[in-house]
């Protein structure tokens, strides 16, 4: 029996080990994929205060060896349900386990959003990725595109173009979402063309792998093709929540729709991160969710 779960271990959700254990609880941290959450896959983050420059790898080891060195609990399991006991709730995960906690705080964070195209899933990893970190060096001398245009894709651009030998950013509005200095950065890049107003109609392929993308501009009613050996999908995240819509209200997003104190309409829920309806989702922001979520359970349990 732990004091508090908390299912997700990305940077709100040990954010907020880090804060419950500090306060004398004993805390479950339970991660499906990796911890350290999407913050893992950034090549260069730069807007975290007090750290001029960290990569996402980094940040994430970072965060799970705070935790461990003040006595998390931590386990590698798919959560798939959350159930309440009487006092306590009962976890349970895909690997077939169960644990029980006097408080439950959701950092489940999103996952990548995918365009919905014809051939999408069965070409991921046969010529679709999303992150450039793992990916980039496949790609190295070859034509890659990145399709999106806010902090995420700019970044991952930036790193392709050293290795690439031509990056085509496709953006479906008429300007880049992220960083000006970003942009900046990028467009500086001699082997780097940005096409704005355009999105990804289709997907060529041959023998199973991506061999191209055919293009349509939003703008002028244009269609076009490029040849790519790969194309990088930063075009946004989406929550996976359904499974916790019983504990805590969604909204038509399917963001926990919850306020910035974090709580729930169920006692002793709290969610926190990228997962709560919210303007801004950041590393700090999600940080903060979890440091707010973590002494409200705390206060719950006192």
């Amino acid at each position: 029996m732990h004091d508090i779960i908390i299912v997700g271990g990305g940077p709100a959700g040990l954010t907020a080990a880090v804060y419950a254990l500090r306060a004398g609880k004993n805390v479950l941290v339970i991660e499906k994929n990796g911890f350290g959450g999407q913050i893992a896959y950034s090549p260069k983050v730069e807007n975290i205060p007090g750290t001029i420059q960290i990569s996402g790898t980094q940040f994430a080891e970072q965060l799970i060896e705070q935790a461990l060195n003040l006595g998390a609990d931590v386990e590698l399991e798919t959560v798939t349900s959350v159930q309440k006991n009487g006092d306590t709730f009962v976890v349970s995960t895909e690997e077939g386990s169960t644990y029980e906690g006097g408080a439950v705080i959701l950092a489940v964070g999103v996952k990548h959003r995918m365009l919905g195209l014809p051939g999408e899933n069965e070409l991921v990893g046969n010529g679709i990725s999303f992150c450039a970190v793992c990916d980039g060096a496949f790609y190295a001398g070859q034509n890659v595109a990145m399709i999106g245009g806010g902090n995420s894709a700019l970044q991952e651009a930036l790193l392709l173009s050293e290795v690439c030998n031509k990056v085509t950013v496709v953006q479906n509005l008429a300007d880049f979402t992220g960083e000006k200095k970003l942009s900046d950065a990028l467009m500086e890049k001699e082997n780097v063309t940005a096409l704005f107003s355009t999105v990804v109609s289709e997907y060529i392929q041959s023998g199973g792998a991506l061999t191209g993308l055919k293009l349509h501009n939003e703008e002028t009613g244009e269609d076009t093709q490029i040849d790519v050996d790969g194309a990088f999908l930063a075009v946004g995240l989406v929550p996976e929540n359904d499974a916790f819509a019983h504990l805590a209200q969604l909204n038509d997003w399917g963001y926990f729709d919850c306020a910035e104190d974090c709580c729930t309409q169920t006692p002793g829920v709290f969610v926190a991160g990228d997962c709560r309806s919210k303007r801004i989702r950041q590393v700090v922001t999600a940080s903060a969710d979890g440091a707010i979520a973590a002494m409200a359970a705390c206060h719950y349990l006192d």
